[in-house]
């Protein structure tokens, strides 16, 4: 549990300081008047506007706070300048506690956290219930950095924050005139925070953050199931298409019957007729004198068409020969009287050219 809630407090630690950062940056580059307040001697304040454009500036006031509340009342056209502003305020140093400070010179980039947990030692309020600053480090002879740390409680602004947050302001910013060990006189932030969006309601910057972050990390979940998802089903279709090309490999090497791809081309060569010796054995079979016009091959089927002086005994020339079987004539023999002979049609089976018996 105190691991869990170690974490927790590191983690709203970041979402505050990123707030901040983004805070800032909103109030430095939105282009917004600029009400600039200084405390005075007896609790006065007075009151000025730095216009964000060329607009008319509003004259000078002077009033004091009752109850967090100007007193006498801002008149009109004050009060609509303060609404969606930024609000500087100069506070008196009476309110302010200063404590002279020195670090090793490598701590420069930690002043932050080591004034933060040294707060409560160095003034009579913990880090939770103070606002605080520091002037710039300055480095000394001995490698060391010395600081002017002011610091004031929570309570003692309560009053400023109410009467800007009342009025309407984006932001409040608190400064302090303080003078240094060395008698310069510098200007220390002591509370820069916004109170209100431009629209009148407030800008809750941690919880904008933290919805933000939830919302990226759910996404990132949905994105990652969906990915899961996606990426179970690719695997299961590349299983499946490199199954059927495994089966389609094993079906090239082997045929309907178990028989192997080489095996199958035999038996094709062996049973399919061969036309170049289809030919020979037609030229071998026809006698000297016949002509053959065309010639049709389908399948296991010859067809000759020519012309010779005695059909008939074609019949019988060509079933001699071992690659032809079941001769006939498929259509009439006719003799023209401008042909030297007769033209003859007859169709016959081929034998396979490597089949068994030849």
């Amino acid at each position: 549990m105190a691991m869990i809630s170690e974490a927790r407090n590191l983690f709203d630690e970041w979402i505050a300081a990123v707030a901040r950062v983004v805070d800032a940056g909103v109030s430095r580059y939105a282009r917004r008047p600029r009400i600039v307040l200084s405390e005075q001697a007896g609790d006065i304040i007075t009151v000025r506007m730095k216009p964000a454009g060329k607009g008319p500036a509003l004259r000078d006031l002077s009033f004091r706070l009752s109850h967090g509340r100007p007193n006498p009342p801002l008149p009109a056209d004050w009060q609509a300048a303060f609404r969606g502003s930024r609000v500087e305020m100069l506070i008196r140093p009476g309110r302010v506690l200063l404590r002279s400070l020195d670090f090793p010179k490598q701590a420069e980039a930690f002043l932050d956290g080591m004034i933060r947990t040294q707060m409560d030692r160095l003034t009579p309020w913990s880090a939770e219930d103070a606002v605080f600053g520091w002037s710039p480090p300055a480095i000394t002879a001995n490698e060391r950095i010395e600081l002017t740390l002011a610091a004031t409680s929570k309570r003692e602004i309560e009053p400023f924050v109410q009467m800007a947050s009342d009025l309407g302001a984006e932001s409040l910013a608190l400064f302090a005139d303080v003078h240094t060990d060395d008698g310069a006189l510098v200007t220390i932030r002591l509370f820069d925070q916004p109170l209100q969006a431009a629209g009148g309601r407030r800008l809750d910057t941690p919880r904008i953050l933290r919805g933000a972050l939830v919302s990226a990390g759910l996404l990132a979940a949905a994105c990652l199931l969906i990915a899961v998802y996606v990426g179970s089903n690719l695997d299961s279709e590349l299983a499946q298409l490199m199954h059927r090309i495994s089966d389609r490999r094993a079906a090239l090497r082997l045929g309907p019957n178990g028989g192997s791809a080489l095996d199958l081309l035999a038996k094709r060569k062996q049973t399919s007729p061969s036309t170049v010796v289809v030919l020979e054995a037609l030229t071998k079979a026809l006698p000297d004198g016949t002509y053959v016009t065309e010639l049709r091959i389908d399948g296991d089927k010859i067809q000759v068409v020519g012309m010779t002086q005695d059909a008939p005994p074609l019949i019988r020339l060509i079933e001699k020969s071992p690659q032809f079987a079941r001769a006939t004539f498929f259509a009439p023999t006719t003799r023209a009287p401008n042909e030297p002979g007769e033209r003859f049609h007859i169709e016959a089976r081929i034998t396979p050219s490597f089949g068994p018996g030849t």
